[in-house]
């Protein structure tokens, strides 16, 4: 049963949600901008180390509390390690006031119809129990969409939401991440078919089903205002999908009812050689800022 407490956090609390969720691929690159180049580790086992020490600066610092972020998504090996002697989903929530969310998917097939949708996660159901266990609230998973093709798009937001599905019925509230590339050429056009195409999706969900819906920015400011609405819908979040801090926070702030959920630009400024005290000061300037975008609109 999905915990009272956290969903009342995560659909009304003001606030936003740090993605802590680099895995795989997407690790070295947020290494090399914490400071950290290739050279300095090898193999797999010191990069998710190193990794590792980086979120747990994230999440003990001063600043890092349910005040001003309602939650965390980590990522599978985060959710299995600890900050201070305890387990992260218990620390997040109990000492900082911050729900734990998990990332679930495996990662991406190749691009057809100029979209990207999820590998099988054949395990997937395990990893829900577990992550239930742990006190997981609710997962998110990411495809790719990169031109307006229909077929393309349908695709994906039909798969999304069929894992959706399997992840409420586990008793978890899922995150659907459908991003669009801001390098699209066809953006703002495959902007409308997603949301055409998540309604659709949305109205088919029986009663007393929900999801948090994690999408890019908008071309056009208040573009999924519809979907925020929607009775099925907990929460809009934005990715920032590449645009730096600044932009995002500006284009964040003219979207009414939709709150961030940034990975990139949440960390660029942090650095491995900075002092405690740096680092801190860095962090809450930082969280200021994309709490009020989430929070301060236009």
């Amino acid at each position: 049963m999905v915990d009272a407490k956290m969903l009342n956090k995560i659909s009304s609390a003001p606030g936003f949600i740090a993605a802590l969720d680099q895995s795989g691929g997407s690790t070295p690159g947020a290494l090399r901008l914490y400071g950290i180049p290739d050279n300095e580790y090898q193999g797999d086992e010191e990069m998710f180390r190193l990794m590792h020490a980086m979120r747990v600066r994230i999440m003990s610092a001063p600043a890092f509390t349910g005040e001003k972020i309602i939650a965390a998504i980590l990522f599978e090996r985060t959710m299995d390690g600890e900050v201070d002697g305890q387990a992260v989903p218990s620390y997040l929530w109990e000492k900082r006031g911050i729900v734990p969310l998990l990332k679930v998917d495996k990662g991406l097939l190749p691009e057809e119809n100029g979209v990207q949708v999820l590998k099988p996660m054949p395990d997937l159901d395990t990893l829900l129990a577990r992550g239930r266990d742990k006190g997981i609230f609710g997962t998110k998973m990411r495809s790719v969409i990169a031109n307006a093709d229909r077929t393309g798009i349908a695709a994906v937001v039909k798969q999304q939401f069929e894992v959706a599905r399997q992840i409420i019925g586990n008793g978890l509230v899922p995150i659907v991440e459908p991003e669009v590339s801001i390098k699209s050429p066809t953006k703002a056009e495959a902007e409308d078919i997603l949301r055409d195409e998540i309604a659709k999706q949305l109205d088919l969900l029986p009663a007393g089903e929900t999801v948090v819906l994690k999408l890019t920015l908008p071309t056009v400011a208040d573009h999924y205002a519809p979907l925020i609405a929607h009775k099925s819908v907990v929460r809009v979040v934005a990715l920032s999908g590449g645009y730096s801090r600044a932009d995002a926070c500006e284009k964040l702030s003219h979207n009414h009812g939709m709150i961030a959920s940034f990975s990139r630009a949440l960390t660029e400024n942090l650095r491995v050689t900075m002092s405690n005290a740096e680092f801190d000061t860095s962090l809450a300037e930082t969280i200021d800022e994309i709490y009020a975008a989430s929070v301060n609109k236009a």
